[in-house]
This record gives structure tokens, sequence and C-alpha cells, in this order.
């Protein structure tokens, strides 16, 4: 890290509510849009400064007052149930005016409290892993079914429409500004010829199938933190998408990142498949981590769910590759078409897969 910058995030760090001297400073590469460092104190904690991304996220103020919300709403259930608030919901600093985020310079920044004692995790390392990561988000939806929907601002509206996605991805396969309809025009084809299920979702809400929750709406598996100890899923980790949703869409995701054989850029596809034991141990945890609170449709249409997921996801990194790479943080020119590659093959995979998939969800029925 070049010391300017580490003098800009210390000067940064010291508008926060936090006394304890800085003792090292360092970058977590992961994730698309923020950036995001660690700090590490003199005293045994540390804490997780993040800037947001305010060309994806505009109405910042929204996405704080979200994220807010919904942390003081988990941490009050955690007190009240006698459990640790400080490891199992994600804890905001305020800053030293008693702000929720602080803005300097058109930049906007937010300070957590580092989860000590817990990691994440890239891939599962066993069925078991991932069947407790989808009862830790089971049980986060389930913690939130009380939680009035209403007061949630859209932080990116549509974000999961994706009749909206289908339609913006025909503007911009029209339009061409970066100049590569050509050499993609298989995998617009591709896309095209699926967009018959764009509606699933979408409509399913509209007419009453599937109802609106409180959803996390970006269930990766390295979003949330499992125990050292126990190898429980004890927090549930980047809230800037929750907003009102379909429970499809948490699980979908879910599955379309953490049952996938291999990272979502991996470029030899024939690593790149669906593991269905993992489809199985999930399903398993999510739906008892909501205690039957999902209907028999949405349990129904699980699979589906899955499947939608990954078409769109796929959808979103051609259209980005298509744009000129504007939306997702690249590390090479071709890092959008490797991924939208990749969610292809998924696509097909669970295409071949679904009557398995299906006979799963079955059985709890």
């Amino acid at each position: 890290m070049e010391t300017k910058d580490l003098q800009h995030i210390l000067e940064v760090a010291s508008r926060f509510a936090f006394d304890e001297p800085i003792v090292s400073v360092y970058e977590i590469p992961t994730g698309h849009i923020n950036r995001t460092y660690h700090l590490q104190t003199e005293a045994p904690r540390s804490y997780i400064l993040q800037k947001v991304n305010t060309v994806i996220f505009k109405d910042t103020a929204g996405l704080m007052n979200n994220i807010a919300l919904v942390t003081e709403h988990l941490q009050k259930k955690l007190l009240a149930a006698g459990k640790n608030a400080d490891r199992e919901a994600l804890q905001l600093i305020p800053t030293k005016q008693g702000e929720k985020y602080l803005t300097v310079n058109g930049e906007v920044w937010r300070l957590y409290l580092t989860i000590t004692g817990a990691r994440t995790y890239d891939r599962a390392t066993s069925n078991e892993m991932f069947c407790e990561v989808g009862r830790a988000f089971g049980a986060f939806q389930r913690e939130l079914a009380d939680f009035d929907a209403s007061q949630l601002s859209e932080t990116i509206p549509a974000f999961h429409d994706t009749v909206a996605r289908y339609a913006y991805f025909e503007q911009v396969v029209e339009a061409d500004v970066a100049a590569r309809r050509a050499e993609v025009e298989e995998e617009i084809a591709f896309f095209m010829a699926r967009k018959q299920t764009a509606g699933f979702i979408v409509d399913g809400i509209a007419d009453g199938r599937f109802p609106l929750r409180v959803t996390h709406n970006d269930t990766k598996l390295n979003n949330i933190m499992i125990d050292d100890e126990t190898g429980k899923g004890i927090c549930i980790l980047d809230l800037d998408t929750v907003m009102p949703g379909s429970v499809l869409a948490d699980f979908g995701d879910a599955i379309r990142f953490g049952a996938s054989t291999a990272a979502e850029d991996e470029t030899d596809l024939e690593q790149v498949w669906m593991d269905v034991d993992k489809f199985s141990a999930f399903a398993e945890g999510f739906v008892g981590g909501l205690e039957g609170s999902l209907t028999e449709n949405e349990v129904k249409a699980l699979p589906m769910g899955a499947y939608m997921m990954t078409l769109e996801c796929g959808l979103r990194f051609l259209t980005d590759y298509l744009n000129g790479d504007t939306y997702f943080r690249i590390k090479h020119e071709k890092h959008n078409l490797d991924r939208a590659r990749n969610q292809m093959k998924l696509v097909r995979d669970m295409e071949q897969k679904m009557p398995r998939m299906n006979e799963i969800i079955e059985s709890y029925l």
C-alpha cells in the first residue's frame, strides 16, 4: 500500500468513535464492489473499514439506514436470547459525531467491529459445512420475519428483477458501446434463448404465489462467518442489498456460488458443474433454519430459484462486459466474459439435473 493511501485511510479511521491506536492496515482483496481494509489496534479489538462504492450505491443514506435498522433488530433479538451480539451480528461503529457513516470529500466510509474467532470461506470444505451455511442463512431470514420491510430502501432498484435485467441487456447489446458484440454473439444467443423464463420469480411475487420477504440478496458462502471452534455459521456479512425480495433469490444465489465445483471465474469449463450433494446439503440446512415458515409453493420452487439466479448472474456479467466493465471489479480485460461463460456452463448443468433437484426438494414436503 502506498504511503499516501495509508495516510488517507488512517485519517478516515481517526474520524470514527474508537480510541485504540492502529498498528497495522491491510486491504482485504475480496468482493466485487466496495474497498475493504482491516485495521488492527494495540488492543485485542480490530475493525473493518469499508469505502462504499457510490457509483453502484447512489442512495448511501438509504443503504446505511437499512444496515443500521437490520443490525439493531438482530442485536436486540440476540441480547434477548442471551447470545453474544458482538459476534453474531454486524456492529456499526459510529463516527465521533454520532453518525452511522462518514462522508469526506465525496467518499463514503463505514466501520464495523471485527468478528474474532471466525472466518469466511470461498468454498465449502464439506457438505456438513454447506448445510450449516444454509441453516444460518435460513435463520437470518427467520429472525427478520417480524421486521417491517416497509422501513427499508431499495438500495439497487430491480436488483433481482430478471425481466428488467433482460430488458437492459437488450439495450446494451444494441448500443454496443465497447464494440464487443461481434465476439460474443454465441453468448448473447444463449441468454436470449432462455428469455422466456425471466419472469419466473417476479411474476410469482406479482400474482401472490411467492410472498415478499426481507431478504439478503447476496447469499454467497463468503458472506457468512464460520466459527473456528464449532464450525457453526455465526454472522451474516455484506448487508448492502438487504431489502424486500423473494426467498428463491437467497436460496438460488447460495447454490449458484456454493454448489458450483469451481470459482465463478474458472476458465476451464470442464471443471465447472453443480454438485448435487452440496445442493442437497444446503437445502436441508436452509429449509431447517427457516423452521417451517416457507410456503409449499416456495419450497417446490427452490430448484428454479437456483437456476434463475445463475442465469441472471451470467446475464449480468455479460452485460457488464458489453458495457465496458463499469459495474464489477475486474482483474483483466476478459474477466467478466470468463465469469459469464462460467455461469452459462452451470445453467446448462442445472438444466440436466433439474429432475434430480426437484426430487430432493420434494422430500421436504
